[in-house]
């Protein structure tokens, strides 16, 4: 029996959605088709292998595979599949094969055959390379498909080698109209998964530039990519972007052009060198070719699947890997005189492409042209938000000019707005250091700040703000020391430094006032608007600044500065209306994606998709969009804070949800990350160890985050509530829990975070009616999410039964059920708890225990002791169990009252 071919990544990538159709085909036991389509390359096989491996041990697998010239050799597939299988007759074998039997005979002899191979087994049959099948193999193949029992066809074919005179053309047809059919397109890898590829092969994250050059190399074709990497092992990825072709690989793209007639080989030696676009009216100039003769030549071409039709008059090689092919086999004198003649024909016209004149000047040798192009095309790129293209040709034209200011600036601010922010400080500090003007070195220092920023280096932000300082002292007042002004400003802003960023940006404003500096203003009014915001007693007046401002700056072509004012009014306090929430982060993604600013156009724009989701309440889509946002991630190699920009957000999710395990991978993924906020590791293991109920754990992370706080210049009302949280379901003692809410709140938190904290310490110290004021003054606090609020009505029904006022507590469940719809995790099972206390269910619950007479007798005699007032390390001594033991009973014993202190059990006991 054939086997399949293997490929060189450990695991198969994009293919995900595809392989979960075709395992629910195969684990259903019903009779199922399905055609799996894709170029050469593209991964059918590796579809199938992944396929077979889920498939239980007793499925019968048959695997035969047609070559080309099998159109002469009957039933050659099923002999292929057959090979090597003893338990084959072989007089029935001969039967198949012999030539003077009748079609018919030999089919269903075919048909025993298979009948008592497989028996009532599970089956799959594949069959691979359809469009190279015999009539007789596609005839076998639809009679397969009538057959009962449980086995899933399988037929993969390329769909571009299939002309109606083949087989399976007709065969397509007619199993579409007798059967249900799965169809299974394999198309390209995006350049993320290409990425994620180059990961799963080489073991390391995949630089962001060397896997797009890759990308664009290998056209996305998996096998491409996988014999590049094979062929050239011991290679990092970044140097595999140079390696030439293996000639093996070489030798396969250029056997799609060996018989062409002379002219067309001319023809399309030439489309090597033009570019990747190849506009019809220049590859007639530069050979010379009249448009019928051409048209001709192109037609042939695109129908043997070397080029595509790409645009109106315009072709690209079907795969970037043969064009270089080609190409590689033209001398340089060559290359470099169909260069000349492109470029002559370019320059002539006016052309309006900066990059294919760049292009071609540089393969001409002419440099200055090259030079000049790079220029225009670099600012042309920028202002149009292609990052990436500009980054390109600022570099191509750095390559001669290195100290070229004007280049310098394009290459820094378009790498940083592409997320090369290596790339971004090299050009940046060389653009500052070689800076001509006052006007270059402000932008310079402006730019590098933000870098700076973003690569989570502090010192380095405090560094250039001192350089800012002393620029401004040498400067007069004017355009030049105002823009300073706001470089200050936002270093200020980033770092917390929250009056002083209101002193500099209003500087920057006055001198904007008095010399007209639009630019600046705009400038200015988004550092002090983001200011304003982070407080919660201006932040109505900064949401006003920076909704004011957005239509100003998207009319003067201030994308980014747009984009990073929609930006804070998406993850600040949110609107009113939900639908105006969606529509403030679609306009933030437009005006990003114009700037070509790839961290606000993607990464922030997938955790806006979460909030929206978590001001809705619908925990699963929360998750489900910084899933996604991580995936565009995955297999790039990001610095500083883009390293993992989703992985805190998506752990807060998770511990929201329940999914603990993720928790802990997730903390191992981002522990080794350099550029995290001192905060995160501790929160995360402390919040989980709660949750797990594993007190020392808990114990130690909770001092190295007090540790960490303290040094923190700013406190989180939300990251407050969910620690202490947490902290009460694990039962950790009162003087630790006060600890917390005095070190984790300050003076600048909204107010709703400081009720909220103030009541729930209140209540786990037994002051019920205290703390119930303080939940009812909040239940429709709109800085809270639904999550939070439904939270804050079940404690107010668990104070409220404290009182035995039931039906009033009855009411705050019914509000909290509401707003806890979408959600789950531990928030749902504090309702639910409260609800048994009430006698109250889910309509859709089976009838459960709860209540005292849940505990199991060790845990109503840890209850008892705890209404004694003993605490863990007394509970351990008293019962020979360890102290972690305790922790445990207590927190099943506060889960299953539906409680969240020690006095409440206390209560309940003694009412007993």
């Amino acid at each position: 029996m054939r086997t399949l071919r293997g490929g060189a990544s450990p695991v198969m990538i994009g293919r995900e959605s595809e392989l979960r159709r075709l395992a629910r085909l195969a684990s259903a036991r019903e009779p199922a088709v399905a055609i799996i389509a894709g170029e050469p390359g593209i991964g059918k096989t590796r579809l199938v292998q992944e396929l077979l491996a889920t498939v239980p041990p007793e499925t019968v697998v048959l695997i035969g595979q047609a070559e080309p010239g099998s159109l002469s050799r009957p039933y050659e597939v099923l002999l292929d599949a057959l090979d090597g299988r003893p338990e084959v007759d072989e007089e029935q074998l001969a039967a198949l094969a012999d030539p003077r039997r009748s079609p018919v005979e030999r089919l269903h002899t075919g048909l025993a055959v298979l009948a008592e191979l497989i028996g009532d087994a599970p089956a799959v049959i594949l069959f691979e390379d359809l469009h190279w099948a015999d009539s007789e193999s596609a005839a076998l193949f639809e009679r397969i498909a009538d057959q009962h029992g449980p086995r899933l066809l399988l037929g993969t074919y390329r769909p571009d080698e299939v002309t109606r005179r083949q087989p399976v053309a007709g065969l397509l047809a007619r199993l579409e109209r007798r059967h249900t059919v799965t169809h299974v397109r394999l198309n390209r890898l995006t350049p993320v998964q290409t990425a994620a590829l180059l990961t799963a092969a080489t073991g390391a994250p995949a630089p962001l530039r060397a896997a797009t050059a890759l990308h664009l190399r290998t056209g996305g074709n998996p096998f491409f990519l996988e014999e590049l990497l094979r062929a050239l092992p011991g290679y990092d990825v970044e140097a595999l972007v140079e390696q030439p072709l293996p000639w093996s690989l070489a030798d396969v793209l250029r056997r799609q052009v060996d018989d062409l007639d002379p002219v067309s080989h001319r023809i399309v030696e030439a489309a090597t060198v033009l570019g990747h676009r190849i506009p019809f009216d220049l590859l007639a100039n530069v050979t010379g070719t009249g448009e019928d003769e051409l048209i001709t030549v192109l037609r042939d071409l695109v129908t043997r699947g070397v080029l595509v039709e790409s645009g109106e008059d315009e072709f690209a090689f079907r795969h970037a890997l043969v064009r270089e092919a080609i190409g590689g086999r033209l001398l340089g004198r060559q290359r470099r005189r169909l260069h000349e003649a492109a470029l002559d024909v370019l320059l002539n016209s006016g052309a309006s492409d900066p990059a294919m004149v760049a292009h071609h000047a540089c393969g001409a040798g002419r440099y200055d042209d090259m030079i000049a192009a790079a220029r225009h095309g670099a600012a042309l790129y920028l202002s149009i938000g292609s990052a990436y293209q500009a980054l390109q040709l600022a570099e191509m034209g750095l390559d001669e000019v290195p100290d070229d200011p004007g280049l310098l600036s394009c290459a820094a601010r378009a790498a940083w707005l592409a997320g090369l922010l290596d790339d971004a400080l090299r050009h940046g500090r060389r653009w500052r250091d070689l800076a001509g003007t006052t006007t270059d070195r402000a932008e310079s220092l402006y730019l590098l700040v933000r870098i700076a920023w973003e690569s989570r280096d502090t010192g380095e932000m405090r560094a250039l703000t001192q350089d800012i300082e002393t620029l401004i002292a040498q400067l007069p007042p004017g355009a030049d020391q105002a823009r300073a002004m706001t470089a200050i400003a936002q270093s200020s802003y980033l770092r917390d430094e929250l009056d002083a960023a209101l002193l500099w940006s209003d500087h920057a404003l006055a001198l904007a006032d008095e010399f007209d500096l639009p630019a600046v203003r705009l400038a200015a009014l988004v550092e002090k608007g983001s200011t304003l915001a982070e407080r919660p007693r201006t932040a109505a007046e900064g949401r006003k600044i920076l909704s004011s401002l957005v239509d100003e700056a998207e009319n003067a072509g201030e994308w980014v500065l747009a984009a990073r004012a929609l930006n804070v009014l998406v993850h600040g306090e949110p609107p009113t209306s939900p639908v105006e929430h969606a529509e403030i982060l679609e306009r933030m993604r437009v005006d990003a994606e114009r700037a070509g600013f790839e961290s606000l156009a993607v990464g922030t724009y997938f955790q806006g998709r979460a909030r929206l989701a978590q001001r809705a309440g619908d925990l699963h889509a929360a998750i489900a969009a910084l899933e996604e946002g991580r995936e565009q991630n995955r297999g790039y190699q990001r610095s500083g804070r883009w390293a993992d920009y989703h992985g805190v957000f998506l752990a807060g999710l998770y511990l929201e949800a329940g999914e603990l395990g993720r928790v802990e991978q997730l903390i191992t993924d981002l522990t080794p990350l350099p550029s995290n906020l001192p905060i995160t590791i501790p929160g995360l293991t402390f919040h989980l160890a709660c949750r797990l109920g594993d007190l020392p754990r808990a114990e130690a992370a909770l001092d190295d985050v007090i540790a960490v706080v303290r040094e923190q210049t700013w406190r989180s009302g939300e990251h407050a509530h969910d620690l202490i949280s947490a902290a009460i379901e694990l039962g950790l003692p009162a003087d630790r829990l006060d600890l917390m809410g005095a070190e984790l709140l300050d003076a600048n938190v909204w107010d709703a975070h400081r009720t909220l904290i103030d009541a729930q310490l209140a209540e786990a110290h037994g002051r019920h009616a205290e703390a119930l004021a303080g939940y009812l003054s909040i239940t429709d606090a709109h800085i809270l999410g639904p999550e939070t609020r439904g939270t804050v009505r079940v404690h107010a029904a668990r104070c409220l039964l404290a009182a035995d006022r039931r039906v009033e507590a009855t009411e705050q469940l019914a509000a909290a059920a509401t707003l806890l719809a979408g959600w789950g995790g531990w928030r749902v099972t504090e309702l639910d708890q409260v609800r048994a206390r009430l006698g109250i269910t889910p309509v859709d619950a089976a009838p459960a225990i709860s209540g005292p007479a849940a505990l199991t007798p060790r845990e109503r005699e840890v209850a008892v002791l705890i209404s004694d007032g003993l605490t863990n390390t007394e509970l351990a001594r008293r019962l020979y169990i360890s102290p972690k033991t305790a922790a445990v009973h207590v927190s099943n014993i506060l889960r299953k009252l539906g409680v969240s202190s020690r006095t409440e059990v206390r209560d309940l006991v003694a009412r007993r």
